[in-house]
């Protein structure tokens, strides 16, 4: 399971656009674009249940989220995935401490790795091209969209890839919770 901001049609075919001219790519499709602000691991459903119930009280008001460029990830010097970088927002670091929150409520261990938002495009392996290129090619990527929830997804990995399933939507509404701020 992770909890994560599915980006609206607008953001999404602006990132299935520069899919393209990267030879040994494997593209996410459509059902595949999120950004994920906490990856839960495989759960029991009672921790499931109690972390779906201490993320419904959550409470911030809608925001405003921009995707400005492109870059990857690395692994011992190789490229492992590129990705559409999300410009960082207050909004959204409130969003996600509060998903943090929730998860140590469920139970659930603190995250230790550095929080970076982006949105995944391509997982890529050693028998993919030269990325230079493609990066140069989309650094102008920019989208705007209003975040207006977020979701417990459920990840079903099969052999064609990862399947997610959103398990809950939690729309954003009103102001803030001082009860869990």
């Amino acid at each position: 399971m992770f909890i994560g901001i599915r980006p609206p049609a607008h953001v999404r075919e602006a990132l299935i656009d520069t899919m393209e001219a990267l030879e040994g790519a494997r593209w996410q499709d459509d059902e595949q674009l999120h950004l994920t602000m906490r990856f839960a691991g495989e759960v029991e459903r009672e921790t499931a249940n109690d972390l779906a119930a201490a993320l419904a009280s959550i409470a911030l008001p809608p925001f405003e989220l921009e995707l400005e460029g492109v870059s990857q990830f690395e692994r011992k010097g190789m490229p492992t995935a590129i990705w559409a970088r999300v410009r960082p927002a207050p909004e959204l670091e409130r969003l996600r401490a509060k998903t943090e929150r929730a998860c140590a409520l469920a139970g659930l261990g603190g995250e230790t790795r550095r929080f970076t938002p982006h949105i995944t495009i391509a997982r890529l392996n050693n028998h993919t091209g030269p990325i230079v290129d493609w990066l140069t090619h989309n650094s102008g990527l920019r989208a705007n969209w209003q975040v207006d929830g977020f979701s417990l997804f459920e990840s079903h990995l099969l052999a064609s890839g990862a399947q997610y399933e959103v398990a809950v939507h939690y729309p954003l509404q009103g102001t803030e919770s001082r009860t869990n701020s």
